[in-house]
Parts: C-alpha cells; sequence; structure tokens
C-alpha cells in the first residue's frame, strides 16, 4: 500500500492527527478515559458493595497511566500506531466495564456464584413431585421370540429390547393387590375372578382365568380415589397372542357414569361400541402391556377384551395398578 516510510508518513500528516506523545497529549487520553467511565456509571447505576467496586476514580486513574506507560515503552512501534493501540485498549477497558456493572451482573461480587438455572423439567419449576422408577417384577418368560401374526392389522412391533424403566412420583406403587375384582362373565370357565388381584403372573396353568367368548371386561375397586399413573395387564403370556379390542378406562363410580376417562383403545373399527381405538394391538410378552395413565383420578378401572388370535375366548393372569391416594 505504502511505498516507503515517508510515503507513510505524508498520508498520515494530511489526517491532521496528534501523535506526539506530550504532557497534553496523555492527559487529554486519561480524560477520555475517565469520562468513559462516568457516562457508563450514570446510564447504568448500580449499588456495588465499595470493596468490589473498580470504577473509583482513583484506580480509574491509575489505570489509564499504566496504559500509557506500556503502550510507551514499546520502542518499536510508531507514534500513531501507538496512539491506536491506546484508543483499543480503552474501548477493550470501557466494555469490561459496563459487563461488570450490567444490572444482571450486579452484586455478584458480593453475593457469591450464580446458582443453576432451573429448567422446565425440574420439579422445582414445575410444581410437580420428583419422580422415581416403579418397582415392576416380571414374571418368568416361557416362550422364545415373538412371532409375527400377519392377520392383525395396525400390530406393534416388538423392539427385542426391555421396555424402558417407567417413571412416577414418588410413593407410586402397585394399589389392585387384594382388592375386589368383578366381571361381566360371573362363572369363569377357568379360574377364579379374585385370581386377577392375587399377585400371581406366572403363566402356569391354574394361574389365569378363562373368560367367555366375544366381549368380556373385568373391574376392579381400589376402594377409594387414587391418582393412577400405570396399569399393566398380563391377559395370557404362554404363548404368542394378539388380544383384540383391548380398552381399559377408569371412573369414579361402579357402572362408569361419572368422570369416565379412556386410557387405552386399540378397537381400531369401533367393534366394541366403545369408540374407535388408535392404540395399536400389541403380542403379549411376559412384560404384559403397561398402559400411561398419566395421573388421572379415579376410584375403578375397567379392562375389556374380545377374543385374541388362537380363540375367541378372554384371559387374565394379572392386573396392577400403580398409584397413590387422592389426599
Amino acid at each position: 500500500m505504502f511505498k516507503d516510510e515517508a510515503d507513510f508518513e505524508r498520508i498520515i500528516g494530511r489526517l491532521r492527527i496528534d501523535d506526539k506523545p506530550n504532557l497534553a497529549h496523555r492527559e487529554g487520553l486519561r480524560r477520555q478515559m475517565l469520562s468513559v467511565f462516568n457516562e457508563t456509571a450514570k446510564q447504568r447505576p448500580v449499588n456495588l458493595d465499595s470493596r468490589f467496586s473498580i470504577l473509583d476514580s482513583r484506580f480509574s486513574s491509575r489505570l489509564c497511566a499504566s496504559i500509557e506507560y506500556r503502550v510507551s515503552s514499546i520502542k518499536f512501534l510508531s507514534p500513531f500506531l501507538k496512539l491506536t493501540v491506546a484508543a483499543a485498549v480503552l474501548i477493550v477497558v470501557a466494555i469490561g466495564a459496563y459487563q461488570l456493572i450490567r444490572p444482571d451482573n450486579a452484586g455478584l461480587a458480593a453475593k457469591g456464584p450464580v446458582e443453576p438455572r432451573t429448567y422446565l423439567s425440574d420439579p422445582v419449576y414445575t410444581g410437580t413431585p420428583e419422580l422415581v422408577q416403579i418397582e415392576l417384577e416380571l414374571p418368568k418368560a416361557v416362550f422364545e421370540g415373538t412371532p409375527q401374526d400377519s392377520r392383525v392389522a395396525n400390530l406393534d412391533r416388538p423392539t427385542g429390547r426391555p421396555r424402558p424403566p417407567f417413571l412416577a412420583p414418588a410413593g407410586t406403587k402397585n394399589v389392585s393387590e387384594g382388592k375386589p375384582v368383578s366381571s361381566s362373565d360371573e362363572e369363569p370357565i377357568i379360574g377364579e375372578i379374585e385370581m386377577i388381584t392375587d399377585g400371581d403372573k406366572e403363566a402356569a396353568d391354574g394361574s389365569y382365568v378363562e373368560l367367555g367368548p366375544f366381549l368380556q371386561s373385568i373391574t376392579i375397586d381400589l376402594e377409594a380415589r387414587h391418582h393412577i399413573y400405570a396399569i399393566v395387564v398380563w391377559h395370557y403370556h404362554k404363548e404368542a397372542r394378539v388380544y383384540y379390542d383391548v380398552v381399559a378406562q377408569a371412573a369414579d363410580d361402579r357402572d362408569f357414569i361419572t368422570n369416565v376417562k379412556t386410557l387405552f383403545n386399540n378397537d381400531i373399527d369401533n367393534s366394541s361400541g366403545l369408540g374407535v381405538g388408535k392404540d395399536k394391538h400389541y403380542t403379549e410378552t411376559n412384560e404384559g402391556r403397561l398402559i400411561d395413565a398419566k395421573g388421572v383420578k379415579a376410584r375403578y378401572v375397567r379392562l375389556y377384551s374380545r377374543g385374541n388370535t388362537s380363540n375367541d375366548l378372554n384371559h387374565y393372569i394379572e392386573v396392577e395398578v400403580y398409584a397413590t391416594p387422592v389426599k
């Protein structure tokens, strides 16, 4: 850009820049820096502890003098470049001063380190209780693999991996064990209705209840209103079957008239008259089917089914309801 030093000096001379580091120049630079500090303090007034304030005039004066001394001591810089470096340092110092006295930084030195931000998922922020993994004991698997039934539409494909843990508020437990059970089939073909909540989830003969064909239901009385978070049902896992029209509901009354909530429904064609369901059919395994009830408040839980891929009968090994009492 410049042929030599003389050419550079001529260009600079036309700009009429005072590049002489005399006393007046130094005093002007000091006043400019102090002016920036004072203007920033006026625009962003804060009450910082005097022990931590860096804006007092004595410190500012010393800082200006230090900058001047450091820049002047660099021998290989021309006077113009020294002035440029001093101006750049001035800008950096001014920005640092502004950042220190920003409202969101006020009092940090006196109050100590900043606490971590609380995010929306934190229970403290949302007011929701702490979530923990529910203790779910699975029965022994009695067959290997999960054959697919091509005759079943809307079938949930198995992942080949264990089901992820289910989280619910602390204190959630199985509240259905030993609770009263009734059925639309008052005289089961095999077993007794009470076996549905007896705690036996194994697939052995004598551990399940066999109800009649077509649409059948069972109803569990929790004997009090609960926050229901999960329902786990084992129909029959001794072989790979798919049960049709599986519907899970909760309500406040035995007749399912008050506060009825449908929690699961895979009746995709409304053949059972309970509404068109959007949930998927699934193949029975020892994991059972976990239905997320999302904390609905209810006393009664009812489950429907309408035969399966092996026969027209309906079966239940066990039903567990994970909930906490409504206070």
